[in-house]
């Protein structure tokens, strides 16, 4: 199904001029409204006359997370504030946290998007749709919930925590659709087992999951242990929230709703731009912000963007899978390392549970990995509460890793429900050197 089909499935060459429209629009929008943008461009010797066409996007400043911070709290806010009409925050682990703002408009164009993406995962007027994203500062519950309102579906605002409750209401509700991260969507699995629930004591037929990365292993066990179709979504607080991208049925690549949200692929050394299909960092501009539009912001996320018409009816560009960040990657002894590299391994041996921690450490100035993993239950059940099924299993799981990271990590084997929970994001590494 399709929500929007004259916006998702336009031909190349309309959205093209649609956008080089929209991106003159927006940058003299903010050139007149946004001190940062405007010196900015006047440094590169810019005017909003220079910008004519959606190719010209290369001219333009980057925007940074670092840019943001510095800006804070409405440095780079460019509508008024008797116009913004709602105000999220990211988490601001560290320095100060990022204050986006929305107009009435922006809340319109996101439920318009946030709808798109629900049509795609097949979820209709008729469905009964839990939001166990957090609400309040950030952008993750408010984001779908009026998504599904504008869809006409019934929304629960379940949020995040009191799982025992979450899960009596999806059985006595009858609730077919969920929204959450992977990682509770797991929690809420394993709580489940524990009280002896299965798929077949409910309803819910399918899931939007994002916010934290997640892998196609983790896919399978979460559709596996609920009995659903676990479907990807993707968004940032800073370009609007969830609604930026989202799988279709077909499930090759996101694709982005690239009327508002315009894509770019650039190497993250050299800021180069990158060609469709290889993998750099991905880089947005938003097209129709109004409250704190970006241009040229760099995401982090590690991806690459497919061109060309979709099976389900939709032509707009499509971005794969987040490979890692460019900033979150890990160093470690020369090598770069992503968690969801780690994840692969382990959930490609059975004996492993989908719960693992990540922590790198400094000894004698040399680099150290420690890779800790649960075993399942049904596996701990057999003996593995004893020593030498234990380190057969450590030494199997460090010989997977090594083959895929190219360097030695010690594992620590952990018995089930041992390694903390989260009910938001999910914290997968503990990284000692930035401590010391």
């Amino acid at each position: 199904m399709i929500w929007n089909s004259h916006k998702e499935s336009m031909s190349v060459d309309e959205r093209r001029m649609l956008q080089g429209k929209r991106l003159h629009k927006v940058v003299a929008y903010v050139y007149h409204n946004v001190p940062f943008y405007r010196n900015k461009m006047q440094e590169m010797d810019l005017s909003p006359d220079d910008i004519r066409s959606i190719e010209d996007i290369v001219k333009l400043p980057f925007t940074t997370k670092k840019d943001l911070r510095d800006n804070y709290p409405f440095g780079l806010q460019a509508a008024p504030a008797s116009e913004v009409i709602r105000i999220h925050a990211s988490s601001g682990t560290t320095g100060n946290p990022t204050i986006v703002g929305y107009t009435r408009k922006d809340v319109e164009i996101w439920s318009e998007c946030m709808t798109r993406c629900l049509t795609a995962y097949g979820v209709t007027r008729g469905d009964m749709f839990s939001v166990a994203y957090g609400y309040g500062l950030f952008t993750g519950g408010l984001g779908v919930h009026y998504g599904v309102e504008n869809l006409g579906a019934a929304v629960i605002p379940t949020s995040t925590g009191n799982t025992e409750k979450h899960i009596r209401l999806l059985r006595d509700l009858g609730v077919t659709a969920l929204a959450c991260t992977p990682s509770y969507a797991l929690h809420l699995a394993e709580t489940m087992e524990r009280e002896g629930i299965g798929p077949a004591d409910l309803k819910l037929r399918c899931g939007a999951f994002g916010a934290e990365p997640w892998t196609e292993q983790m896919r399978g066990e979460i559709e596996r242990r609920l009995g659903i179709k676990a479907y990807n979504l993707y968004g940032l607080s800073e370009i609007m929230g969830p609604c930026v991208s989202f799988e279709c049925e077909c499930q090759n690549g996101s694709h982005i709703n690239e009327d508002h949200f315009f894509p770019e692929i650039i190497d993250p050394d050299t800021l180069e731009p990158l060609p469709y299909g290889q993998k750099g960092e991905l880089v947005f501009t938003t097209l129709t912000k109004e409250g704190m539009p970006l241009l040229r912001y760099r995401t982090r996320d590690l991806c690459s963007l497919m061109e060309g018409s979709c099976a389900c009816g939709r032509t707009m560009v499509r971005m794969s899978s987040i490979a890692g960040r460019s900033d979150d990657m890990l160093i470690i002894r020369g090598i770069n390392v992503f968690p969801s590299q780690v994840e692969s391994v382990l959930l490609g041996i059975p004996e492993c549970a989908p719960r693992y921690k990540l922590i790198v450490d400094r000894v004698d100035n040399l680099d150290t990995l420690l890779v800790q993993v649960e075993v399942r239950q049904e596996y701990f059940d057999r003996g593995f509460d004893t020593l030498t099924p234990i380190e057969e299993l450590e030494r199997k799981v460090a010989s997977r890793l090594k083959s895929v990271l190219s360097i030695s990590a010690k594992v620590q084997i952990k018995s089930p429900n041992t390694i903390e929970r989260s009910q938001g994001k999910s914290k997968f590494v503990e990284d000692k050197r930035k401590i010391q």
